[in-house]
């Protein structure tokens, strides 16, 4: 999830934990909390972009992770924060560490949390910034940070946030499932044989969500409002992994694929070739742009294969949001 949703997440829990002994100071040491695990984006400063990649959300958000440096940073704050135990301090910092990856693994990213086992769990039920999750927390946090500490009030309105997010929560896996209905019906009616179907909702919102298909030579985009009345379509997008040639070989690009679970298209423009993950779907509401959030740029060397991340264009994110409120409307 973004920063602010964790930071919020990282003080309901330090309140949750320690707010009884420690009062706002809890909520501080757990929004500290909530933004360690994703320092891991400073990798991409000392490393390459496929190893940053492969990095991101892996050791960090880890259940290893939150048992080791839960220990060292409650021994490290109990050593000048004496008003609570070693014991406690370890609670605080493992719960906040804990939550985080397990906020993290509802997104399309996912997170490692058993590495160092290569598995990743993404549910694919939240975009990484849903309003509707967020702001719960942030006002029973702000709100209950004026009130005493240790009342009974402050409690339940922290814990209200708390409950209120994580109801929110279980009901985007029930659209989650609803919507994988539609789906996975509108191509048995339309006689359209597929291998694999995944499901993500679209940016900010739960009610608009998209559909990444698997056929024999292509992935098939569609998407579905809770407000549409028109029949769901699909739009196809050429696999065109023939077009890698010998760079399909490279290192690189092994582990681009294996980052991507195979859900990539290989796109080809004045020369050269991309590397398009389609987990993330588009920079566009539109099923048929060949816009993606996450385009790589294979650059041959004598060496191997350079990576290089396509940058995103401002005015393809400010026409997204644009359109987006329409589409969220129904066709």
């Amino acid at each position: 999830m973004d920063s602010l949703t964790q930071i919020v997440l990282g003080a309901a829990v330090g309140e949750a934990t320690l707010g009884k002994t420690m009062g706002n100071k809890a909520m501080l040491y757990g929004a500290i909390a909530g933004t360690i695990p994703d320092l891991d984006v400073l990798s991409s400063n000392f490393v390459d972009t496929v190893t940053a990649l492969e990095m991101h959300r892996g050791f960090t958000h880890s259940i290893v992770f939150s048992v080791v440096f839960g220990g060292f940073f409650a021994w490290l704050t109990s050593l000048y924060e004496k008003r609570a135990t070693f014991k406690q301090w370890y609670w605080l910092w493992f719960m906040c560490f804990i939550t985080h990856p397990l906020l993290d693994a509802h997104t399309t990213w996912g997170t490692q949390l058993f590495w160092p086992f290569d598995l990743r769990l993404a549910y694919k039920n939240i975009f990484v910034i849903d309003p509707l999750y967020t702001l719960p927390f942030l006002i029973c946090v702000i709100w209950a940070a004026f009130l005493k500490r240790g009342t009974e009030k402050r409690r339940k309105i922290n814990n209200a946030g708390l409950i209120i997010s994580s109801g929110y929560m279980a009901i985007t896996l029930i659209l989650k499932g609803i919507t994988y209905h539609k789906f996975t019906n509108a191509l048995n009616q339309q006689n359209i044989a597929y291998k694999a179907v995944e499901t993500k909702p679209s940016p900010f919102n739960t009610i608009l969500w998209t559909a990444n298909v698997e056929v024999d030579d292509a992935f098939l985009i569609g998407d579905y409002s809770f407000f549409d009345s028109k029949p769901i379509q699909f739009y196809r997008h050429p696999k065109n992994h023939a077009a890698l040639g010998d760079l399909k070989k490279e290192n690189k690009v092994q582990r681009l694929i294996a980052i991507s679970n195979g859900w990539y298209a290989i796109s080809e423009k004045e020369n050269q070739i991309y590397f398009n993950d389609l987990r993330f779907g588009l920079l566009s509401v539109d099923p048929q742009t060949e816009k993606y959030a996450f385009s790589y740029r294979l650059e041959p060397t004598s060496k191997g294969v350079n990576v290089v991340e396509e940058p995103k264009n401002r005015d393809d994110a400010k026409k997204l949001l644009a359109d987006l409120w329409e589409r969220v409307k129904g066709n």
